[in-house]
């Protein structure tokens, strides 16, 4: 398997990433032996990138991976930990909070329920608004000087933040939504993260499962994704005929649709870490062997031309989630 450098100074890892996220949150009820299999089965084939957050299923997510490692295996695997999201005990949202104290407290409570002594990325989940971006990165950096964290990553931020971040300190890499259903970063954000030296971990690779080829509107109850824009009316018929489209290269590849989107991303650039949001073991195998594919000059402009920037529609986020990401806040434009 081939390998991604993620930042100038950041750690080398396999060219897919397992995203946990779903095992514990968002995406209707996972099967827990299920979920615990396909974490095994990720390492036992070669993966050693696993992304998590400490509000996944308000800690569930970060104890499912220390019943599924113990401390060798952990050892040879690299952690990916979002922090700085409030839950409340219904489950909903209730603000962030990435001020220096609640750096250092969030890391405590991951560092235990994990069952390690250090974390390899850790990420504020979303800029917070209230606090500056340097005294975030700040705390973060002084636990990296004591050894708690090994180093330091971003989600969802702008050009503007990431400029300010990495005046602090060297950043490994950006978390950020990039599929053929979301292109945005392409304009502004990836080329300021190469100008820079950070590395892109590309979250819904699969646009939330429509590139899968298998959406139902009739998903699981709990399942968050109904209430998103891209899945509702008009947006969806639309958007599920850009996937039929797609499905149409795939099937003359031999290849499933969702297979042809992680092999689009993997395409982009060797600083670019796709990660498969697979529950179950049979998903994984799906996404593990997108990484054979080929795909020639001819078939990335044919793909693009099915897919091109700004082709999905709807937002990616409702209202209140839009309103969140830095990432889509518009850069200031010259004098």
């Amino acid at each position: 398997m081939y390998s991604v450098t993620l930042g100038s100074d950041g750690p080398h890892v396999t060219g897919l990433g397992l995203g946990c996220m779903g095992m514990s949150d968002f995406y209707g009820a996972a099967e827990h032996d299920e979920s615990i299999a396909t974490l095994r089965a990720a390492r036992d084939r070669g993966l050693d990138f696993f992304d998590t957050g400490d509000f996944y299923g308000a800690g569930h997510n970060e104890l499912l991976l220390r019943e599924a490692f113990d401390t060798a295996a952990r050892q040879k695997l690299i952690y990916s930990v979002k922090f700085g999201a409030m839950r409340d005990p219904a489950g909903g949202f209730v603000g962030f909070d990435c001020r220096p104290a609640a750096v250092k407290s969030a890391l405590a409570y991951s560092l235990q329920r994990l069952g390690t002594d250090y974390i390899d990325i850790y990420r504020p989940a979303r800029l917070d608004p209230e606090v500056p971006i340097e005294e975030t990165v700040g705390a973060i950096a002084r636990l990296v000087e004591e050894g708690y964290v090994r180093h330091i990553g971003l989600s969802e931020v702008g050009v503007a933040t990431l400029r300010r971040a990495q005046a602090v300190h060297p950043i490994a890499d950006l978390q950020i939504e990039f599929s053929l259903l979301a292109r945005g970063i392409e304009a502004a954000i990836l080329p300021t993260c190469r100008e820079l030296g950070i590395g892109i971990t590309a979250y819904g690779v699969l646009g939330r499962g429509l590139l899968s080829g298998r959406w139902s509107p009739d998903g699981a109850v709990g399942d968050t994704r109904k209430n998103l824009p891209r899945f509702g009316g008009a947006n969806l018929a639309h958007n599920l005929k850009i996937v039929e489209r797609l499905k149409a290269v795939a099937v003359e590849k031999g290849v499933t649709v969702g297979q042809l989107a992680i092999a689009w991303v993997a395409c982009q650039g060797p600083d670019i870490l796709p990660l498969a949001g697979s529950r179950r073991r049979d998903q994984l195998e799906e996404a593990l062997a997108a990484l054979d594919i080929v795909l020639t000059p001819a078939d990335l402009e044919r793909i693009g031309a099915i897919a091109p920037p700004g082709a999905a529609a709807g937002d990616r986020y409702d209202r209140h989630g839009m309103a969140r990401l830095d990432s889509e806040t518009p850069e200031p434009t010259g004098a």
